[in-house]
């Protein structure tokens, strides 16, 4: 069961502790090598549709969680948000800042997902066989961590548009309003100004994200589902990766919602410092809007890894089992006969 992949740099890159997704059926050749830029390029394109389409779908949710965030007062609930909204701006007031949602975490997912595969790789041979299988967590920490520090400079200049268009009625409807009129107020600055809370909010989540799962599909193929992953259907095994997603999904929210709060306010208020927003906000202030976005974040995941992981799939990318412990490693502990 234990297998060795040759990447396309010439170096031999174990499958151990590698991506828990899917398996491959011995009849269906994978469509490309595994750690060639084709296989990098596919993994980007799942990312774009896994994070541009989700994003885009849950607008109207997001829409009322940031306006709870920035005027609690007025909007004092989710269903109150939604109210308020479709009474004062119609349904179409609902999809306000889609554009920006849509291109900024396309990009996002792109660089996500494409450079995670890619910084996988990369620290794993690093490491080694055996090390890349004791730290797997660790690995999987860093990758996506490294991954996400691009991922949000693709994202910033989208998401600052996106907050301005929906907390700031009146300031733009729709994208080709508000970014030339944010570059000509403020200048190239504008777009990039909420860079460092985005990665404060981003990469604990997305370190979260990724680590999460990868040991929750570990967890679940060893202890829940009865068979092996290589006997399972295609569905059951997407099954198997929207639950890890779900499950990864909650603990993400939770991790993030603080900063989430402070990006929030401070894309609103011009001249305000993360600091101070922090200060304003209070231990109990930043903790607005969670239950909402508990629900947006565990559904976004888990479609997120279901339609990633789909894209996967539906090309044959090569996917390498879940982690298994090396034979030299069983040998140095005692553990075979």
């Amino acid at each position: 069961h234990f297998e060795t992949v040759s990447s396309a740099h010439g170096s031999t890159y174990s499958s151990v502790g590698l991506v828990a997704s899917s398996a491959v059926a011995p009849h269906t050749l994978p469509y490309c090598e595994f750690g060639s830029t084709k296989y990098y390029a596919l993994c980007g394109f799942g990312g774009i549709l896994s994070c541009g389409l989700t994003h885009t779908a849950v607008v109207p949710l997001d829409l009322v969680k940031c306006r709870i965030q920035v005027d609690p007062d007025k909007y004092k609930s989710i269903g109150k948000g939604f109210s308020l909204t479709l009474k004062e701006d119609g349904a179409r007031g609902l999809a306000k800042g889609w554009a920006p949602t849509f291109i900024g975490y396309s990009m996002q997912g792109l660089c996500k997902f494409g450079f995670y595969e890619m910084f996988k790789i990369f620290y794993s041979d690093m490491l080694g066989e055996e090390n890349t299988y004791l730290w797997r967590t660790s690995l999987y920490l860093a990758a996506s961590a490294s991954a996400e520090f691009f991922a949000d400079i693709a994202l910033a200049p989208m998401e600052a548009c996106k907050v301005r268009i929906q907390t700031c009625p009146g300031y733009a409807n729709n994208l080709r309003q508000c970014a030339p009129k944010m570059f000509a107020e403020e200048g190239v600055w504008a777009f990039y100004k909420g860079v460092v809370p985005l990665w404060m909010r981003q990469i604990p989540y997305t370190m979260m994200k990724f680590a999460c799962f990868e040991r929750t599909v570990e967890l679940l193929y060893k202890h829940v589902v009865p068979k092996p992953r290589a006997d399972c259907t295609k569905a059951e095994q997407l099954i198997v990766t929207f639950t890890a997603g779900y499950i990864a999904g909650v603990f993400c929210a939770i991790v993030s919602h603080p900063a989430d709060s402070v990006v929030s306010v401070l894309n609103k208020e011009s001249g305000s410092t993360a600091v101070q927003v922090l200060k304003k906000l209070g231990p109990k202030g930043v903790w607005k809007g969670l239950v909402a976005r508990i629900i947006m974040i565990g559904t976004l995941t888990a479609l997120q890894w279901f339609i990633y992981d789909s894209v996967k799939v539906y090309f044959r990318l090569p996917r390498p089992p879940p982690p298994e412990m090396p034979e030299s490693l069983k040998k140095k502990l005692g553990l075979t006969e």
